[in-house]
C-alpha cells in the first residue's frame, strides 16, 4: 500500500495532452490553491506524456514537462499520481499496470480498456495496492460510477437505463426535431465536433457498448465485458422510424440497458422506442443521462453533459482529489467487488417490445394470419393498426413484452408469409408502459 506522501507536494504525470488531457492541465492550474486546499498538500504536474513532441498544444501547457517517453514517467520514484487519457488498449494498458506495480496511483478515462480487460486491471490494483478511479470513462462530468461503486453499495441495483452516447443523442435529437435524415443529422453533428470523422465508435453502438460493461459490472458486482453487450447501432434508424415513434407517442433513443434478472444479467445497446413521459425522452442534443432503479433507493436520474473536455477534466479532477486523500492518508479506495460473478444471458433471454412495420396485401384475413404467428411464440400483441390501402396496406403492430428470442423468431417467419411483402422496420420498445 502506498505510503503517506505528507505535506510535500503531490507529483502527478499525465499520459496523453489531447482535448481532454489539456484541460486537466488548465484546470490543475487554475484551481490549485483550492485544490491543495480540499487534498491537504500541493499538486504539481511533473511530466506530459505525448506521441509528437512538434504537434501544437494548447495555451499554457508548459513544453518543458512534455516527453515521448511514457515509460520513464510512470517509473520516477516521486511520481504519485497517473493520469491516463490517451484512450485505446495498448500502449494504455502496459502502461497502467507498469504504474500500479511501480506503487503509483492510478486515474483513466479509458472506457475502451476498462470494458476490454477490466479484471486484469482490477486485479493488478488489489495486487500492488494501488488506487484505480475512472469516474471519467462512461458519461463525462455526471458523477455515476462512483454512487454505483459506493453510494449505492448498500442496496441492490435491479437495472440501469440510459443515454451514454452525447453524438448519437444529438443524431436522434434532431431527427425527431427537425426531420433530418440520418447522414444529414451526422454532418451537422461533426460540424459541430459531436462527432469524430471516423463516427463508427459513436453511430455503430461501440461507445456505449463499452460503457455498458462498465456500468453493468459496477451495478451488479459482477465481471462484465464489452463482448458480452449485445450492440445494435443507429445507422438503420430512418425518418418513418422517428414517425412511427412520434405516432405512438415515444422518441427513439440509442439505450443502454443493464438489467438484473432471477437467470442472470442482461446487458445490452440498441436505438428504442420510450415514452415521451419518460424522464430519459427529454434528454436532448448531446446530453446524457442514466436511470438507476434500486431495491431501497427507488429511482434515481442522473443527467449532464456527458462528454467534451472541460466536462470530461472535471470528472478526472473529483478522482484526483480522491486518490490524492487516499494516498495522504496511506489508504486506498473501495475496490470494484465482483463478488455476485451472475451469468451474463444472451440477447434472447432479454424481456422487451417490439414495435413492427408490415407491408401487407390488402385482403381479407391478413390480420389473422399475422396474429396467428404472434400467438405461435407466445408474443401478445398490444395494439395493431392498418396504414393506407390497396399496394400501400401496411399493418403496424406493437407487442407486449416478450424474450426477444421468440419476438425474433416471429418477425422472422413473418417474412415468409405470402401476404406480407415485406418486413418494413422492426424497433424495440422500452417504458413503463410496455409490459
Amino acid at each position: 500500500m502506498a505510503k503517506a506522501a505528507g505535506s510535500r507536494p503531490l507529483s502527478v504525470v499525465l499520459l496523453g495532452c489531447g482535448v481532454v488531457g489539456s484541460q486537466v492541465v488548465r484546470l490543475l492550474r487554475e484551481q490549485s490553491a483550492d485544490l491543495a486546499a480540499r487534498i491537504g498538500a500541493p499538486v504539481r504536474v511533473s511530466g506530459i506524456a505525448v506521441r509528437r513532441l512538434s504537434r501544437p498544444r494548447a495555451a499554457g501547457i508548459d513544453r518543458a514537462l512534455l516527453t515521448t517517453d511514457a515509460v520513464e514517467l510512470v517509473s520516477r520514484p516521486d511520481t504519485d499520481i497517473v493520469i491516463e487519457v490517451i484512450g485505446g488498449i495498448e500502449p494504455a494498458r502496459s502502461l497502467l499496470l507498469a504504474a500500479m506495480k511501480a506503487g503509483k496511483s492510478v486515474i483513466t478515462a479509458n472506457k475502451a480498456l476498462l470494458a476490454e480487460d477490466g479484471a486484469a486491471i482490477h486485479g493488478a490494483a488489489r495486487e500492488y495496492g494501488a488506487d484505480l478511479y475512472y469516474e471519467a470513462a462512461v458519461a463525462g462530468a455526471i458523477p455515476l460510477l462512483r454512487p454505483l461503486r459506493e453510494s449505492l453499495a448498500g442496496d441492490e441495483v435491479h437495472r440501469v437505463l440510459g443515454i451514454v452516447n452525447g453524438t448519437t443523442n444529438y443524431i436522434l435529437d434532431r431527427m425527431d426535431t427537425s426531420g433530418a435524415g440520418f447522414a444529414d443529422a451526422l454532418e451537422e453533428a461533426q460540424g459541430l465536433g459531436y462527432a469524430e470523422a471516423d463516427p463508427t465508435a459513436d453511430v455503430e453502438g461501440f461507445d456505449a457498448a463499452a460503457k455498458a460493461a462498465i456500468l453493468a459490472g459496477l451495478a451488479f458486482h459482477t465481471p462484465v465485458t464489452a463482448a458480452d453487450v449485445h450492440r445494435e447501432g443507429i445507422t438503420g434508424v430512418r425518418p418513418t422510424d422517428i414517425e412511427s415513434a412520434r405516432t405512438l407517442g415515444c422518441v427513439v433513443k440509442l439505450l443502454a440497458i443493464c438489467e438484473r434478472t432471477a437467470g442472470g444479467v442482461s446487458v445490452r445497446v440498441h436505438p428504442a422506442m420510450i415514452p415521451r413521459g419518460h424522464p430519459l425522452a427529454g434528454v436532448r442534443e448531446a446530453y446524457n443521462a442514466v436511470f438507476v432503479e434500486a431495491e431501497s433507493a427507488g429511482r434515481l436520474m442522473f443527467y449532464g453533459a456527458g462528454a467534451g473536455g472541460a466536462p470530461t477534466a472535471s470528472a478526472v479532477l473529483g478522482d484526483l482529489v480522491a486518490v490524492a486523500r487516499n494516498r495522504l492518508a496511506g489508504t486506498r479506495g473501495p475496490d470494484a467487488s465482483t463478488y455476485a460473478d451472475l451469468p451474463v444471458l444472451p440477447m434472447g433471454e432479454a424481456l422487451t417490445a417490439y414495435h413492427v412495420d408490415l407491408d401487407v396485401a390488402d385482403r381479407p384475413g391478413v390480420l389473422a394470419t399475422v396474429a396467428e404467428v404472434f400467438a405461435r411464440y407466445d408474443v401478445s400483441i398490444k395494439a395493431v393498426r392498418q396504414e393506407g390501402r390497396g399496394e400501400g396496406a401496411q399493418l403496424v403492430i406493437v407487442t407486449h413484452q416478450a424474450r426477444d428470442a421468440a419476438l425474433a423468431a416471429t418477425v422472422s417467419d413473418l417474412q415468409a408469409l405470402p401476404a406480407v411483402r415485406s418486413v418494413a422496420s422492426v424497433m424495440r420498445v422500452e417504458g413503463e408502459d410496455n409490459q
